[in-house]
């Protein structure tokens, strides 16, 4: 990923759903400009969500979801309509087709309901009106054709209109730092480290730091040490990689901020006072206890993996207790958190704002502590509360 371009996380989510033959692959490629999706009178062609990351005028960067008719019938039917009731998870503007020569069922209705639970913008968009014209009387309703282009760009301004209100500026530290301000960031080169590249936390972290006008310094735990003497000026702080905490807290003075990168994703995608309140669960886990460790991308795991290896050593060396481990990556989440004693997410930074808040909703409405990687391995060497000195309306929390 280059550092000029928007990661998918940050682009604003927009998913177009409706029941087969609706026209909402039409709809979305007609809006897009691209044939993203397949187009058949076959009902049922989208079997799975399909995502394009792709600027889209008037809005900028945007991932556009393609989602399976929410009226697939069958076993595997009802898997898909799962598939796409997923898809909310991470939508931030709805778009909602509806055949407008048979108009809004009982269907949509439902679907309707969930996505205003959830508080998502949403469009209901009548398709087809080359067959059937309809009236809208709602500012979130329109009428168009896939199929002779009518009202496209005028859609493209409603999408725009109800998603650009999802759009709010968010950093990750530099908000925290002052122009010139010095930030050290330490990055261990390692079997797990990617070849030739920075991880996606990284590489968003530097491009934070130096668009606020401040100085990023990159280097590896062995020569932070040398790296602190080298500066003329003291920098402001520095930010490790997780599994180098307990080497790097060492090695910084202690008049010097210190935090992680996850810790700063907590804060910046998720919600870091219920990760900081959650990871005192780690005090009471006993013996058989199941713990869940999740993941937000599907990297290939290597020997020294953080996530499958270190962090259950770590867990069982401060514990002492002998832990059940249960993973997930990617776009899988448990449907049912109810056997787990503590989730340990990581910082999220493949997720987006939505998803990683719902994550984080649905351990909380279950009554199941979640935490995440830097703030359960900062606490596990005992320097979690130094590690929040950059967050000291929540250090508090640990008294």
């Amino acid at each position: 990923m280059s550092l000029n371009s928007t990661p998918n996380a940050d682009r604003i989510h927009i998913a177009f759903f409706g029941k087969r033959n609706a026209g909402k692959s039409s709809v979305m490629n007609c809006v897009t400009g691209q044939n993203i999706a397949i187009v058949s009178d076959v009902a049922g062609t989208t079997t799975d969500p399909v995502s394009k990351a792709m600027e889209l005028l008037p809005l900028g960067p945007v991932v556009v979801i393609d989602t399976p008719g929410i009226d697939d019938e069958g076993e595997l039917g009802a898997l898909r309509v799962k598939k796409s009731y997923q898809v909310l998870n991470k939508t931030d503007a709805a778009v909602i087709i509806i055949d407008a020569v048979i108009g809004i069922t009982e269907t949509e209705i439902k679907l309707i309901e969930r996505i205003k639970d959830k508080s998502i913008p949403f469009i209901i968009v009548y398709n087809k009106s080359d067959l059937k014209d309809i009236t809208v009387s709602n500012d979130n309703e329109i009428c168009v054709s896939a199929k002779n282009g009518y009202n496209i760009n005028e859609l493209k301004e409603l999408i725009a209109r109800i998603a650009s209100a999802q759009d709010k500026h968010k950093t990750i530290i530099s908000h925290r730092l002052k122009k010139d301000d010095i930030a050290v960031l330490v990055v261990p080169i390692d079997e797990s480290a990617p070849k030739g590249r920075l991880i996606l936390p990284q590489q968003q972290t530097i491009r934070d730091i130096i668009d606020a006008h401040c100085i990023a310094v990159v280097t590896q735990p062995e020569e932070l040490s040398k790296t602190l003497s080298a500066l003329s000026k003291k920098p402001e702080i520095v930010i490790t990689d997780s599994q180098a905490f307990a080497k790097v807290s060492r090695d910084t003075p202690d008049d010097i901020l210190l935090t992680s990168f996850s810790i700063l994703f907590a804060d910046y995608k998720g919600n870091l006072k219920l990760a900081v309140e959650g990871v005192k669960a780690i005090d009471s886990l006993k013996d058989g206890d199941t713990v869940l460790i999740s993941e937000g991308c599907t990297h290939h795991r290597q020997c020294g993996d953080i996530g499958t290896v270190k962090l259950p050593k770590l867990l069982e060396k401060y514990t002492g207790k002998k832990l059940v481990y249960k993973w997930t990556s990617g776009t899988e989440f448990s449907d049912s958190l109810s056997e787990f004693a503590l989730i340990i997410h990581c910082g999220g930074c493949m997720l987006n704002e939505r998803e990683m808040k719902y994550r984080l909703k649905c351990a909380e409405d279950e009554g199941v502590p979640v935490t995440n990687y830097g703030t359960a391995i900062a606490f596990m060497n005992g320097i979690l509360k130094r590690s929040l000195s950059v967050f000291p309306e929540l250090a508090q929390i640990l008294d």
